[in-house]
């Protein structure tokens, strides 16, 4: 009899149902033992790779300054004795490069970095970058286990981490916990007094000590998710880490040319969803940076980018925080052309900037100087005095006479204009970014000016340009 189509799906969901099982289910322990092993087979797998790094400091001479002659005063045995420092480190190449934190080799006269097989090797520092505290080290030694960097736009908050390094000395120590949180900012600069580039981090609760710094922060994979750098206090749960991409940008130009060369734009810049006041002067707009000041001699200066301008994009891709703006200048090319898509005044355009490279700290801004005999002559008490900008004007205030702008000449003491940093010799370039080239000009845009939902004043001061936010409650 032949079998319908039917009969035959019958008798193998019969059979399925009541075939033996392959393999017994698993139980509670069961997983445990499994998740136990993978930890077990990370740590098996990621510490060949892993360097312990022992930095030597040769002790300063000392000499008496009430002595006769400048011969050094005699030392202790402990003070002829170098000091000496610790950390951690990944081997990156086979070839013998490692990376490291900057901190950790800083100042050293000698480096010596030992493997986990006991082999230990004079170290040279082929590179450093003081911005992102990343070092590269180089020893001669080949086939060397090699660590894998990880894409950290994959790694997500959640997920494991495992920290392996020497803290306290203690060398091969591995400690797990979790992703806490990504893109971190304002992390470094806390520590070492604003000196350091602004990037962002990875967030861990995986315990990190003194020693941890350089290592490995890896995924349960066995992949390097980032580069252990700094904690906040000890036994507080909350480390972080240097991002592996940004790991591997900076450490392959540190290998090619001893140095990493960082693009910027030379602004001051904030995120759109943080500067309240001029989010409401905006409605149609969502996300985006907002030029607070554009820096003498920077980029910018150079460019049609105006304060006040919202950045929404960098070659077509969105950014809505400054450390999103910075991640896609960063490894932009010096003195290329790069493409900013911009909100002004209503409008959305396009402008060409071409990134220079990064500088060190800017100038700190002018101290504000009060007017000896304040008065104005607005029609909105800001409490400030413009008049034309005159070469007479220009040299009194040592500030260039070829300027557009109405420059002020005083300001009160508590008053509107104080208070938001405007200060004698500033020039006032527009309102609500339309031009201001006259005090007559200027009064009439004040007259149209709805000072109780904000003003937009951009002003140069000093060779600065900004902007700031005006309002009657102020």
């Amino acid at each position: 009899m032949k079998s319908s189509p039917l009969h035959i799906c019958t008798l193998l969901v019969v059979g399925l149902l009541y075939a033996p099982p392959t393999r017994a289910a698993l139980t509670n322990l069961d997983i445990a033992r499994q998740l136990n092993q993978a930890f077990v087979e990370t740590a098996d797998k990621v510490i060949p790779s892993v360097v312990v790094i022992s930095v030597h400091k040769r002790p300063v001479e000392f000499t008496d300054p009430d002595a006769e002659t400048d011969a050094p005063r005699n030392r202790s045995q402990e003070e002829n004795e170098e000091s000496m420092g610790s950390g951690s480190g990944v081997i990156i190449r086979k070839e013998g490069f490692i990376v490291t934190n900057r901190h950790v080799v800083e100042d050293a006269d000698r480096v010596e970095v030992r493997l986990k097989d006991g082999r230990k090797f004079a170290a040279i520092v082929r590179g450093v970058d003081v911005q992102s505290d990343i070092a590269v080290l180089k020893i001669e030694a080949t086939n060397l286990p090699v660590a894998n960097l990880a894409d950290t736009t994959k790694t997500r908050v959640g997920e494991f981490a495992i920290a392996i390094g020497a803290p306290f000395q203690f060398d091969y120590s591995v400690t797990f916990g979790h992703v806490s949180a990504k893109s971190r900012e304002n992390v470094i600069p806390r520590y070492f007094g604003g000196a350091i580039y602004d990037q962002d981090y990875i967030q861990t609760d995986a315990n990190i000590n003194p020693g941890n710094s350089g290592g490995p922060l890896v995924n349960i994979e066995g992949e390097v998710i980032g580069i252990n750098t700094i904690i906040r206090g000890l036994n507080t749960g909350i480390g972080f880490a240097i991002p592996a991409n940004l790991v591997r940008e900076i450490s392959d130009q540190l290998i090619t040319n001893g140095k990493f060369t960082r693009a910027w734009l030379g602004v001051s810049i904030v995120a759109l969803a943080d500067d309240d006041r001029f989010r409401e002067l905006v409605p149609g707009v969502k996300s985006g940076v907002v030029v607070r000041a554009i820096l003498p001699d920077g980029p910018a200066a150079r460019s049609d980018l105006r304060p006040s301008d919202i950045i929404i994009a960098v070659e077509d891709h969105p950014v809505s925080t400054p450390q999103e703006l910075r991640n896609e200048v960063r490894n932009k090319k010096i003195g290329a052309p790069i493409k900013l898509t911009i909100h002004r005044a209503g409008k959305q355009t396009q402008i060409e900037i071409r990134p220079g490279e990064w500088m060190q700290s800017p100038p700190a801004r002018p101290i504000l100087v009060n007017s000896e005999s304040p008065r104005t002559n607005t029609p909105v008490r800001l409490g400030l005095e413009v008049k034309a900008l005159t070469e007479e004007l220009a040299d009194r205030f040592s500030v260039p006479s070829a300027d557009i702008g109405v420059i002020v000449v005083s300001v009160e003491t508590d008053s509107v204009a104080q208070r938001n940093g405007i200060q004698p010799g500033d020039i006032i370039t527009a309102i609500n970014q339309e031009p201001i080239g006259t005090p007559r000009r200027f009064r009439e845009a004040l007259n149209v000016a709805d000072f109780k939902r904000g003003v937009v004043v951009n002003l140069t001061s000093g060779r600065t340009a900004r902007f700031e936010i005006l309002k009657a409650q102020d």
